[in-house]
This record gives structure tokens, C-alpha cells and sequence, in this order.
């Protein structure tokens, strides 16, 4: 495809579908904006549709994102087959896609929570928490089904890069070395959560920030953070 017809190919993100990828990556940021995880121009998502992969753009106020500023680009070329004009892809665009070929993941959300840089400060190698109510949001890969309230979450935590694409090679080493985490934590910067559909990539993303949160309360008061047996 040129790159004059990937520039107008607005068919992909522009439809009336509120659950359309384009659509949703809108209400999806101002959603996260809210809720102080993606302020400024920091964090970004991404929605894989089989093989389309739709990303919100870099540069543009996450509360202000319109469907016509996605980027998308074809899983199987990695190439982009719509460039919105005047707009740069996000630098993020190198994480998303190693999550999509390492996890098959539906969906990859990066924010700057505070609560995850934080954890980041407090937590060495990984981040650990267990014995929570809330665990049970999130899936345990070893076997069908959630985590139950008595196991342990590890988040691998790698450390930041000047540019944010450099971050590709060690989150790639993470996702490998823990094959159960369904995110990672980047030291001084945020997180990258993944799931294996948009709405469970959310849920996740919610649940992982009320633990970290929660975990620098339970630092705070010297609460251990993993029960133990």
C-alpha cells in the first residue's frame, strides 16, 4: 500500500460502532486521564482486531484523542496501512507488538500511574503481593481460571531506557522469564499491562493499580506485602 492511500484509508478507524477499536482507544484514554494514569502526552494503547493492530498516535492529549488520530497497522507485514496526517506512531508501538507475539494478547495498555513508578522504587527485581481479595481479577496462567485470593502476584520490574523503544529486548526477556505475569513494571516510568481481549486487558489494568497502590500503603505502615504461610 502507498503511503498517500495509508494516509486516507479512514474506513478503518471512523464508525459508528461504540465498541469499534478506534472507539474505544478514545474513551478508553480519557477514561485512564481521568484517573491520572496517562496525563500529558505519557502512556498509550492498543487494540489487535485479528490482523490490525490499532494504536493511539504519539503527541496528543490523551482526553482529546479522536478515532481519526489512530494509527493501524497490519499484525502479519508489520507495516502501517493508515498514517494520520501531521502525526508521529507512539513510541510504545515496539511493546505493544511484542505482546501481541509473545502473549497473543487482544489488547496492551501503558500508563505512568504513580502508583506503578512508586512500586518500582519500593519492590527490587519484581513487584510481589498475595493473600488480596482483589488477585482474583487476574488470570493465573498455569492452570483455567483467575488467581485465587491466597496466591502470589510477581510483576517483573525492568529498568528504564532513555528511548522508550529501547525498552523492547528486556521486556521481551521479562515476558519469557515470567511466563505467568500479564504485565510488566519499567523502573522511574509506568507499566505495560496486556490481556487476552480489550475488556480483560482494562480489567486487569484496574485491578494491578488498586494492588500497587494498596502495596505502598501496606510499605508505608510495614505491612508485609506477602502473607506469610
Amino acid at each position: 500500500m502507498s503511503s498517500c492511500a495509508a494516509r486516507s484509508n479512514d474506513a478503518l478507524v471512523l464508525s459508528s460502532d461504540p465498541i469499534h477499536p478506534a472507539n474505544l482507544i478514545c474513551e478508553f484514554c480519557r477514561l485512564f486521564y481521568q484517573n491520572g494514569w496517562v496525563t500529558g502526552t505519557g502512556g498509550g494503547i492498543s487494540i489487535r482486531d485479528d490482523d490490525k493492530i490499532y494504536l493511539a498516535p504519539s503527541g496528543v492529549q490523551k482526553e482529546r484523542m479522536l478515532p481519526e488520530n489512530i494509527f493501524v497497522m497490519s499484525f502479519k507485514t508489520q507495516e502501517y496501512i493508515r498514517k494520520p496526517l501531521s502525526l508521529k506512531p507512539s513510541a510504545c508501538t515496539p511493546l505493544f507488538m511484542a505482546a501481541y507475539s509473545k502473549r497473543n494478547a487482544g489488547a496492551c495498555i501503558h500508563t505512568h500511574s504513580q502508583n506503578a513508578v512508586m512500586c518500582t522504587l519500593l519492590f527490587d527485581e519484581v513487584f510481589e503481593i498475595s493473600s488480596i481479595e482483589q488477585i482474583k481479577a487476574l488470570p493465573r496462567i498455569t492452570r483455567p481460571g483467575n488467581m485465587w485470593y491466597s496466591d502470589k502476584l510477581v510483576i517483573p520490574i525492568i529498568e528504564n531506557t532513555e528511548r522508550e523503544e529501547e525498552l523492547e529486548s528486556s521486556l521481551r526477556v521479562a515476558i519469557e522469564k515470567y511466563p505467568s505475569a500479564t504485565a510488566v513494571l519499567v523502573r522511574r516510568h509506568g507499566i505495560y499491562v496486556w490481556g487476552e481481549t480489550t475488556w480483560k486487558a482494562k480489567i486487569y489494568n484496574e485491578a494491578i493499580d488498586y494492588l500497587l497502590e494498596l502495596a505502598i500503603k501496606m510499605k508505608q505502615m510495614g505491612i508485609p506485602t506477602v502473607k506469610k504461610v
